[in-house]
């Protein structure tokens, strides 16, 4: 993944800065690696971002200290500087802390494990005045949500790479094979395609699990008359893609085409729905409009997409609206899947998924292959 430049990257630092005073915090404690990166340009299994308005130090251990010291070039115009720790991370986080004088100190609530969060409360409590840690939600999640031109070319291209290799899944699906064989020549396949890994563990659910909406390969023996659901995705320079289509092992039963027609339906409905402005509740309900008139909306029950990018479930959420949160609006931007489902125990089950970039006069779809029902 090659980093942002420090021009973007600055663009992001400022956005994300401008969220610290309505959140009521002096910094923000990135410590969600996804969000380190994205900040930051660095990958790693470890390290964090301490962000204040006018300051931020990116604290990392020694195995990062060369690979910190590009990060933190990048970042000079932010005012960043690099710590490497000599002891724990969390040690000289609260030694940095207590030096930079920060009062109220913003943690990602969703990603700060409460153990982590309780030592660093606890380690903050001998100093006087003793720093406050204060629950923030997607500060640099929302920033995320759209993408820059630099995203979105990655995005793109994964998309068509991965689109190739649905176009060629008839060379792995087909009978007496097991589903565990599929999936390994799919992983393979994504590979060979130039991702730098799966985005996710493959699924091939086949015959009676396909009706599993998120079924892991057995080794089940593909047999005439299964359906077999296919879902892979993968990471290409940093950035994650995803798509799922069905098959049938022979000639499909006259259930399983109806289900396939529904589903393709709905698909074509969410793309219908989507252009800037719309609510994301508004692309799942058009979906579930296209089901109900099959009689099949109880056959659906998860959402109709994710959002897509440094991680394969981000922002925005494509489902039902939530009581108590806003309404999330689609901007230009945005990428994420549209995927549809229905799973009927006895017949089977059928996904399509694509791919979909959010522009300034509806959509961009990313994952160009065929949707039909084929047969192998």
């Amino acid at each position: 993944m090659a980093a942002a430049s420090p021009d973007v990257l600055a663009g992001r630092v400022a956005r994300v800065r401008a969220h610290l005073r309505d959140a009521q915090v002096d910094a923000l404690l990135v410590s969600h690696l996804p969000n380190l990166t994205y900040l930051t340009g660095l990958r790693a299994s470890a390290g964090c971002l301490l962000l204040a308005e006018d300051r931020a130090w990116l604290v990392l251990d020694f195995r990062y200290a060369a690979a910190g010291e590009a990060a933190a070039d990048r970042l000079r115009g932010v005012g960043a500087e690099l710590l490497v720790a000599d002891r724990s991370l969390e040690e000289a986080l609260a030694d940095l802390v207590r030096r930079a004088a920060v009062g109220r100190v913003g943690v990602e609530a969703a990603h700060l494990p409460l153990r982590r969060f309780e030592w660093l409360r606890d380690a903050f409590a001998g100093s006087s005045p003793a720093p406050a840690l204060v629950s923030t939600e997607r500060l640099v999640e929302r920033e995320r949500a759209v993408k820059g031109p630099e995203e979105v070319a990655a995005l793109r291209e994964g998309g068509r790479r991965i689109a190739a290799v649905a176009r060629d899944l008839g060379r792995y699906v087909r009978a007496n094979r097991s589903e565990r064989e599929v999936a390994a020549d799919l992983d393979h396949a994504v590979r060979l395609a130039g991702f730098e890994r799966a985005a996710f563990d493959t699924i091939v659910a086949s015959g009676p699990l396909s009706a599993l909406p998120h079924a892991r390969p057995t080794t089940r023996i593909l047999e005439p008359g299964d359906p077999v659901v296919l879902d892979f995705g993968g990471v290409y320079d940093g950035y994650c893609v995803d798509l799922t289509r069905t098959a049938s092992v022979g000639p499909p039963g006259s259930g399983l085409e109806r289900l396939h027609v529904a589903v393709l339906e709905a698909l074509q409905a969410a793309l219908e729905a989507v252009r800037p402005g719309v609510t994301a509740a508004a692309v799942d309900a058009a979906a579930r409009g296209a089901l109900s008139r099959h009689g099949l909306a109880g056959a659906f029950g998860h959402g109709t997409g994710h959002g897509l990018g440094l991680e394969v479930h981000e922002e925005p959420r494509i489902g039902r609206p939530v009581a108590g949160q806003p309404a999330a609006r689609l901007a230009p931007g945005m990428a994420f899947t549209i995927e549809p489902g229905v799973y009927v125990p006895g017949v089977g089950g059928v996904r399509i998924e694509d791919d979909v970039l959010v522009t300034t006069g509806g959509y961009e779809l990313l994952t160009e292959a065929p949707r039909s029902l084929f047969v192998v």
